[in-house]
């Protein structure tokens, strides 16, 4: 028997699951939590995520769906290539520096021992999904001929790497505040610049 899923019982479920996890840890957070506080039965919760592993991996996801989508309308605009860079690198840094970004990132950190398979699964709905759709850029560049990206893999790396810092370690750590619009701003620009200098080869 084929089961009819709801959108908007599945992001309650999800925006629940997350505000959770945030506040009391994956350890703490059982799915009975989770279906009282959505809320949904238990058996409709099991209908959309067949295990909290499964449910945090979705909070993941959908944390990065707007800067996939942003990749995705960039992969269009191909041939404004600076402006395409910019746009991905403002959702990036937008999301990267948030608090619930933050907060999720550490508990993956502290729970992915004790629960085996958590680390991956979170990794291929999140950089497994935003690292290729980068690298297509960058060999779309190529293929137009007037670029030359000797590793794109390498490059779309580099790109998000450029972005994160030191400044990211340092909000993990609790010793720095989130930049501010002006810094993102800064932080942005000074990156497009380095990387349209030193990655991106312009064919002349």
């Amino acid at each position: 028997m084929s089961i009819e899923l709801n959108d908007s019982k599945r992001q309650a479920i999800i925006g629940s699951a997350a505000r959770l996890f945030l506040a009391q840890g994956f350890r703490q957070v059982s799915m009975e939590k989770v279906a009282a506080a959505a809320p949904v039965s238990k058996a409709t919760l099991y209908n959309y995520f067949d295990s909290k592993n499964a449910l945090l991996a979705e909070v993941i996801s959908e944390l990065c769906r707007s800067l996939l989508e942003t990749m995705n309308q960039a992969i269009l605009e191909v041939n404004d290539v600076e402006s395409s860079l910019k746009k991905i690198a403002q959702s990036f840094v937008d999301l990267i520096f948030t608090e619930d970004a933050l907060g999720l990132y550490r508990l993956v950190i502290a729970e992915s021992r004790d629960f085996p398979g958590l680390g991956q699964l979170v990794y291929e709905r999140s950089v497994l999904h935003i690292l290729p759709q980068l690298e297509n850029y960058l060999q779309q560049l190529n293929d137009s001929g007037d670029f030359n990206v000797a590793d794109t893999a390498f490059a779309a790396d580099t790109f998000f790497s450029i972005l994160k810092g030191d400044r990211h370690f340092q909000c993990l750590l609790g010793i720095k505040p989130l930049p501010d619009a002006a810094e993102k701003q800064q932080l942005i620009n000074q990156a497009i610049s380095f990387y349209l200098r030193g990655v991106l080869h312009a064919v002349a």
